[in-house]
């Protein structure tokens, strides 16, 4: 085969390793325009947004044009979860491509400002490979990983940060939990005044701009705060000013108005990012992914399912999850693909034609194949646990075992994904089988420790929450099912 001047050795390798997607140099698109070189990547991150949030989901008061815009340009998942039912674990699990109780930081629901645990900087992660692979790197908006001397974004792959290290901020002041302000350009803090939303939008399209001019391939992690408490629209400075003394957890604030302004400032802003891609002729071989990192909170919309954040009722852990290429993805479908956060690292190596460190293999799929070629969808097996309330699950094709406290149920989540049908006496087998892997999964994780953070919703903070206790936070170590009792 004659190999023309501009292919490189590196790009063919990179072709033959991805397999399921030619991304040689000077390859036809669906549109007949040439498109060259590995993808640039744009991975968008809402915080607490719930699986029914946006219009192209569902949610009939709420309008998102840009977010259904880039849902007609792509795919759009029907059965995609978060990693964890809170943001600091999930996030472990995504730049890390694998289960995030593998960590320390993945036992944190979420991470506690007075833990002084995080991401350690050599842990493979995305923007490590990325980088490696002679990508650039930044990261925009919520980090919650682990804070300066030991950690931080730039410990860990990426180039450039703009953003603030904590779980929430205030969205006109950047102050955090603790109201000390959280707001820094790379490792240096940094004092300005607008919304926040608005903010990293603006410094998103810079640095579209600025990678565009380079040349050189990139990856953009925009991880929105919206709509994460505290609930602040654009124009809500007076009720900014209200909470300044307070932790931000506002529960006696926030209306339904409020949290819908909040998500069409943030689908705003991202049709700004769009338009700039589009703009600087990027479109076509950037690979874009609209998500949340778990389900929705209090004034989230999570139809058909129950459950919110910090539960592993589906509406806990059911996300969002839109991917375009508009040169490889074809247009405008659906998929009934079963994915987790964790996939996105694998899929976006593959894309981008990097093969992940051999010592920490992805506990996520490459999902190109279901993606870029309309394969049939893969069969998967997925487990959760989370502390508070010693809540367990795993789905296993359609059906899902769920533990919370001594309660233990089966459901078929497909047909019933409202779970209300506890099928675990009618399939007892199947039950019992579930319940075996989730044991045989949980053996190769770190154990539960009481240390970690945890939290849950009460009955006092929500009424449909009625008697629902604050958790002790203790771990929950559970043997196997038909292990002999230990001689004490």
């Amino acid at each position: 085969m004659e190999i023309p001047n501009d292919v490189t050795r590196r790009t063919l390798l990179r072709s033959a390793a991805l397999g399921t997607i030619a991304l040689a140099s000077h390859v036809d698109n669906a549109f007949g325009q040439r498109v060259s070189g590995p993808p640039n990547l744009v991975f968008i991150m809402a915080d607490d947004l719930g699986y029914a949030d946006v219009s192209c989901y569902g949610r009939p008061d709420v309008s998102t044009p840009n977010i259904d815009g880039l849902a007609a340009k792509g795919v759009r998942f029907l059965q995609a979860y978060a990693n964890s039912a809170v943001c600091s674990a999930t996030r472990t699990a995504l730049i890390t491509g694998r289960y995030q109780y593998r960590l320390p930081i993945g036992l944190e629901e979420p991470l506690s400002v007075s833990r002084n645990v995080g991401l350690p900087p050599d842990q493979p992660t995305l923007p490590s490979l990325l980088k490696k692979g002679g990508y650039g790197t930044t990261l925009l908006g919520k980090w919650h990983l682990g804070v300066l001397p030991k950690f931080g974004p730039l410990q860990s792959g990426y180039d450039h940060f703009y953003g603030f290290r904590g779980g929430a901020v205030d969205y006109y002041t950047h102050r955090g939990t603790d109201q000390k302000e959280d707001l820094w350009d790379d490792d240096v803090e940094v004092h300005q005044m607008d919304y926040l939303t608005d903010m990293l939008g603006s410094r998103a399209v810079d640095v579209v701009d600025g990678y565009a001019k380079s040349g050189r391939p990139f990856l953009i992690s925009l991880h929105f705060n919206a709509p994460h408490w505290p609930w602040e629209a654009p124009g809500d400075e007076a009720e900014s000013n209200r909470l300044r003394s307070t932790n931000l957890r506002d529960f006696d604030g926030g209306t339904q108005k409020t949290y819908q302004r909040m998500i069409q400032a943030m689908d705003l802003q991202i049709g700004r990012v769009l338009e700039a891609l589009e703009a600087r002729g990027l479109a076509e071989n950037t690979i874009v992914i609209f998500t949340s990192d778990n389900g929705g909170e209090r004034f989230a919309d999570t139809w058909p399912f129950t459950g919110r954040k910090t539960e592993l009722l589906e509406g806990g852990l059911r996300i969002p999850a839109i991917v375009s290429w508009p040169a490889r993805i074809p247009q405008g479908r659906t998929t009934d693909q079963v994915a987790i956060s964790m996939d996105w690292m694998p899929t976006l190596l593959a894309a981008a034609g990097i093969t992940p460190d051999p010592a920490f293999q992805p506990d996520g799929i490459n999902l190109l194949p279901m993606l870029a070629q309309n394969a049939a969808p893969v069969e998967r097996k997925l487990f959760w646990r989370y502390k508070a309330n010693a809540q367990r699950a795993a789905r296993d094709g359609d059906y899902k075992y769920l533990k919370i406290l001594g309660n233990t149920f089966l459901f078929n989540v497909v047909d019933d994904p409202m779970e209300r049908a506890n099928l675990k006496e009618r399939h007892s087998d199947v039950y019992s089988r579930i319940v075996a892997e989730w044991h045989e999964w949980n053996a190769t994780m770190l154990p539960e420790i009481d240390a970690s953070s945890t939290s849950n919703f009460t009955g006092d903070e929500l009424a449909d929450h009625i008697g629902t206790p604050k958790t002790s936070g203790k771990a929950d170590n559970p043997d196997p099912p038909n292990t002999p009792t230990k001689p004490r």
